[in-house]
């Protein structure tokens, strides 16, 4: 417990991620405080900033971190904004951590490090269990999915779901209302895990969860899915999906663009035709439609909806990278737009890096290709423009020469 002297009368606590990640010994990020004892006029009148529309969250004057009133919660429709608020000088500390998700984020210290930890979150962090706090859990579906996030961050250093914590997720599965979770929130806890250390935790939450085919039905469908073993010993579809985007996390460490690609690769498996597999011919084609599908449900931003659709179209073409003839290696970089758009190429040849590597026993394995493209394409960028221009070419003609002279600096750097 302590005081500001901005509010003397009140009762100032850190809270939540600030508090868990120093226990956990984890570098802090934002610093969240709650208020006990204080009135939204009190918090003005004190100089404090009011931005919270739902609930009253408000700025320091001086650092700009958020302060937030103690406050508790009740259901009250559908959905994960289906809630009312209440919060004033009457809630107490125990009420608002209470209304917490996980125990581990149900922890609070004062001022002298002394820790405020009603419902055992320091015994949890210790014992590497993400807990819920209590029964409200069910009343917000949206923890489905953070619990699911939390264990893409958390599951590396050790961290297992609760069997009741899991059984709840189940139920609140089962009650349909992830349904009704706001396109943008599941991206944005999506984005989050693929951030993470490990999003192939995210998967098996919440395939453990029964959510996944509620939430991503597309990476869903690639569970049970066969391949060839000569060349996945995993075998399993969904499987091999979660080594590509553990393998992603650790290419291109908090790049959830090059995650959602990775995640996004392999979807036209789920549409191969039964008397084919385990061979997957056309995959790549089969692929372009889920991920378009996928992207616009969940309101992807544009630049990762095209990059997933580019890598899912064109990954064996970089594969097999060395079989291609120059002409070739240049239309697979101008369907790329990577000319316009250089970064592409780059995050391309991550993702099939990934996929090579993200497999059963290869997650050591050389994958020469990636780099080879993207010298091959820093040779045709190479190209001036203005040097073929100088020669007076013009027209339709301009755009063919440069695309030869693009052509001779792969045929060139390839050696």
């Amino acid at each position: 417990m302590t005081t500001t002297p901005l509010l003397h009368d009140a009762k100032v606590y850190l809270v939540g991620g600030a508090v868990r990640d120093a226990l956990l010994g984890l570098p802090a990020g934002d610093h969240d405080h709650v208020v006990v004892g204080a009135s939204v006029q009190a918090m003005l009148d004190a100089g404090f900033r009011q931005v919270g529309r739902d609930f009253p969250v408000f700025l320091h004057p001086r650092t700009g971190e958020e302060y937030a009133l103690a406050r508790t919660e009740r259901k009250s429709a559908r959905g994960h904004a289906g809630f009312v608020v209440h919060a004033d000088p009457s809630v107490t500390l125990e009420d608002d951590l209470r209304r917490r998700d996980f125990t581990l984020n149900a922890i609070a210290r004062d001022a002298d490090g002394v820790l405020v930890d009603p419902f055992g979150g320091v015994h949890d962090i210790e014992a590497r269990v993400l807990r819920h706090v209590g029964e409200a859990f069910v009343e917000d579906p949206l923890r489905v999915l953070r619990a699911a996030r939390f264990m893409a961050r958390f599951a590396p250093l050790g961290f297992a779901v609760a069997p009741e914590t899991l059984a709840l997720m189940r139920q609140m599965t089962a009650s349909g209302e992830l349904a009704d979770l706001v396109p943008e929130r599941v991206w944005q806890e999506l984005a989050k895990a693929l951030r993470s250390a490990s999003p192939a935790a995210f998967l098996r939450t919440l395939r453990d969860a029964d959510a996944l085919r509620a939430v991503l039905p597309e990476v869903d469908a690639l569970y049970g899915v066969p391949q060839r073993a000569e060349y996945h010993p995993e075998v399993d579809t969904g499987t091999h999906v979660e080594l590509v985007c553990d393998m992603a996390a650790r290419l291109a460490p908090g790049d959830d663009l090059v995650g959602y690609a990775a995640l996004c690769h392999d979807l036209g498996k789920a549409l191969t035709p039964a008397d084919t597999l385990p061979a997957h011919v056309m995959h790549e084609q089969r692929g372009v439609a889920p991920v378009i599908a996928m992207s616009e449900r969940l309101k992807v931003p544009a630049e990762h909806r095209d990059v997933a659709v580019l890598s899912c179209r064109e990954h064996l073409n970089v594969h097999r990278l060395d079989e291609l003839k120059p002409a070739t290696v240049h239309e697979v970089i101008a369907r790329c737009d990577g000319f316009r758009k250089p970064k592409r190429i780059d995050r391309l040849a991550t993702v099939c890096e990934a996929d090579k590597r993200g497999r059963t026993g290869l997650s050591e394995a050389p994958y020469p290709q990636a780099d080879r493209l993207r010298r091959l394409h820093a040779a045709a960028m190479a190209v001036r423009s203005d040097h073929i221009a100088a020669q007076g070419v013009t027209g339709p003609a301009f755009g063919e020469a440069l695309r030869k002279a693009r052509i001779a600096a792969i045929t060139e750097a390839r050696g």
